[in-house]
């Protein structure tokens, strides 16, 4: 992506208000249906990533060092052929889902190489949410990694009034891979790890737990699952097919990625707005959202580490240093206990209705312990910018889950204990609204084990199950 040149602030910001309420265009998920153009290649293993590759002289493109890192072992099957085929004849949407993860790929691939784990696992958020760092399902997962609240918390992602970091590049980034790491110390093999991310780890160890019962192989391929979970790693096989192949990528005609860091992270002193601060970086609103996409207000308070460009870095700074006027047109102010709206409105002067619509408040003019967005009192707010209230993007249509077959009802009977495939199950098969979905998910995840980062709609499935078409919709709902 290119910069535009510095420009004069707009009198009219109500633009700012689009970037929190939808997924920003930088984000929007593909469908990719499957012909018989292309054939379908697969990988031999790769040896494993060692501390004997010579990381000093790095190539100039960043997918030859994501393939040097390649270490798990390959799922040679028919899921993995049919998704790979899948991919393949939609060259057009890989090329937009890999220059969404231009800004993000480097730092994840750093962090995966200074933990010492797989750099497939950089292909992931392809899978979860393609690099749509403010995608956002009715189970109310977010972000690149799609992590729900309970667990965001879990990892000590902030989601308060402010901010939800579950939407922070590099927060979020780390706890996935915080995450990754525990699960896979826990089961000793990737497959089983990703199984845990998205079905949970809880659901995995009991799958486990019930084949060494019955004498039966404990791996992958060899475990009772909701069919989510059975493509998921095919999925991801299927892009690491792909993305591991030069050859491939070449006639896919899928760009390469400079082998060099996109962003640095800078503090914060003053409270300062959003718009504030991609005019200092002398860039536009946009690209500034896209590399911040973590604020729920178009203000951030202070210390607060904001996502630079390399490239504008400086700009910043010295932009920074020069300016002399307000950062920020608003303020945060905790009402009084028993202090009423139409009391606090004109001592910020402004309207009742305004300071509503400003907060997205309605009903009653009572506020008990909360955060409200106010004039800062310089006499500069511009009320066009804060016609309704920020809000978090709009929730993504989740796929349907096909009517289930006889043995896939009697894989859900055995595997019943697990109450996040049972509830996703009664969701996809009774059609609630999207609101009631959202309800279920969040009451069926309390239930489940603390740890599980997703879970599958869709009822368990034995291993032999026939390959089922690729999601026509923008994103599965999540239980992260």
């Amino acid at each position: 992506m290119q910069a535009a040149p510095a420009q004069a602030e707009s009198n009219d910001d109500s633009e700012i208000l689009s970037f929190f309420k939808r997924a920003t265009s930088l984000g929007s998920t593909e469908q990719l249906t499957p012909d018989n153009s292309l054939s379908v290649q697969v990988l031999e293993d790769f040896p494993l990533f060692t501390s004997s590759i010579d990381l000093t002289a790095q190539p100039d493109d960043l997918w030859i060092r994501i393939r040097n890192g390649f270490a798990m072992t390959n799922l040679n099957d028919d899921l993995t052929l049919h998704y790979q085929q899948y991919y393949q004849n939609r060259p057009e949407a890989l090329r937009r889902m890999v220059e969404r993860s231009r800004p993000y790929m480097h730092h994840i691939v750093e962090e995966i190489e200074n933990r010492g784990m797989p750099t497939e696992l950089a292909l992931l958020p392809m899978v979860e949410s393609s690099f749509n760092p403010m995608a956002y399902s009715r189970a109310h997962a977010s972000g690149l990694w799609q992590f729900i609240p309970m667990t965001g918390k879990r990892f000590n992602l902030e989601q308060s009034w402010w901010k939800d970091e579950r939407r922070d590049i590099v927060a979020s980034t780390s706890a996935a891979l915080d995450y990754l790491q525990a699960i896979y110390d826990m089961h000793g093999d990737w497959h089983l790890a990703l199984a845990s991310y998205n079905w949970g780890e809880g659901s995995v160890k009991r799958a486990v737990e019930k084949n060494v019962s019955r004498d039966m192989p404990t791996d992958y391929a060899s475990l009772t699952m909701p069919n989510e979970t059975r493509n998921y790693v095919p999925k991801l096989q299927a892009l690491k097919n792909i993305f591991g192949d030069p050859a491939l990528m070449a006639k896919l005609n899928l760009p390469q990625i400079d082998n060099r860091p996109y962003f640095a992270t800078v503090g914060t002193r003053e409270t300062m707005d959003i718009k504030t601060a991609a005019r200092l970086a002398e860039m536009p609103l946009e690209r500034f959202v896209a590399l911040n996409p973590s604020h729920n207000r178009p203000m951030m308070k202070a210390d607060t580490p904001l996502v630079i460009p390399t490239e504008k870095l400086e700009t910043f700074q010295n932009n920074l240093r020069a300016n002399n006027a307000p950062l920020s047109e608003w303020q945060a102010y905790t009402p009084r206990t028993g202090e009423k709206l139409d009391r606090i409105a004109p001592r910020f002067g402004i309207s009742l209705n305004d300071l509503r619509r400003i907060n997205g408040l309605h009903g009653k003019l009572k506020i008990a312990s909360s955060t409200l967005l106010v004039p800062s009192g310089n006499g500069n707010a511009d009320l066009a910018t804060f016609r309704d209230a920020p809000s978090l993007p709009q929730i993504a249509e989740p796929a349907r889950a096909k009517t289930p077959s006889k043995s896939e009802s009697r894989a859900e009977k055995s595997g019943k204990r697990d109450k996040h495939a049972k509830a996703g199950g009664k969701q996809a098969d009774k059609g609630k609204s999207s609101k009631q979905a959202g309800k279920t998910a969040q009451k069926s995840n309390a239930k489940t084990s603390k740890s599980s980062v997703s879970s599958s709609k869709a009822k368990p499935a034995k291993p032999s199950a026939k390959p089922s078409a690729p999601s026509k919709t923008t994103k599965p709902a999540k239980k992260h």
